[in-house]
């Protein structure tokens, strides 16, 4: 499915306006967090999820941590 949404000017930041057809099927309500996900394709938008956050947050954490031991094994 392909649908165009629209950025606006909000202050000094920008909105994206999504349309309520897209609001519905992804159970979103209005101050609702989102991810957005940059890929090959572009942006990817997904309903925010705490758990994988968190999980995103602690490999994060263990990849600065142990840069060098990963290096190590990489090679």
């Amino acid at each position: 499915m392909q649908i165009t949404a629209k950025i606006t000017k909000v202050g000094n930041s920008s909105a994206l306006i999504l349309p309520k057809e897209i609001m519905a099927r992804f159970n979103l309500n209005q101050g609702d967090t989102v991810n957005l996900t940059e890929s090959h394709d572009g942006l990817t938008i997904t309903p925010y999820d705490e758990k994988k956050s968190r999980q995103l947050d602690m490999a994060r954490d263990i990849m600065r941590n142990n840069r060098n031991m990963l290096k190590k094994l990489a090679e």
